[in-house]
C-alpha cells in the first residue's frame, strides 16, 4: 500500500509529502472529487491556460453526443 492519511474531526485530510512532490501539487491548487465505487478519485482541476489548444483540429460536426447512448 502507498502513503496513507487520516480524516480529521473537521473532515480534512493532509496529502502526504511524497505524493505532493511526485504529483507537483502546490498549496491553493483546486481539486475535483469523483466518486468511484467505494473510493474517490482526486483530480487536479487544470488552469484555463493549460486547456488552450487542447482540441486543436477538432471537428465541430460528426461528434457523438449523449443522446445516442442507452
Amino acid at each position: 500500500m502507498g502513503a496513507t492519511a487520516t480524516l480529521s474531526s473537521k473532515f480534512q485530510i493532509s496529502v502526504p509529502k511524497a505524493v505532493r512532490e511526485e504529483q507537483h501539487w502546490k498549496a491553493g491548487q483546486k481539486f475535483a472529487f469523483i466518486p468511484k465505487g467505494v473510493g474517490v478519485l482526486v483530480i487536479p482541476v487544470p488552469e484555463r491556460e493549460q486547456l488552450a489548444g487542447i482540441a486543436k483540429g477538432a471537428r465541430k460536426d460528426g461528434y457523438r453526443d449523449r443522446k445516442d447512448r442507452y
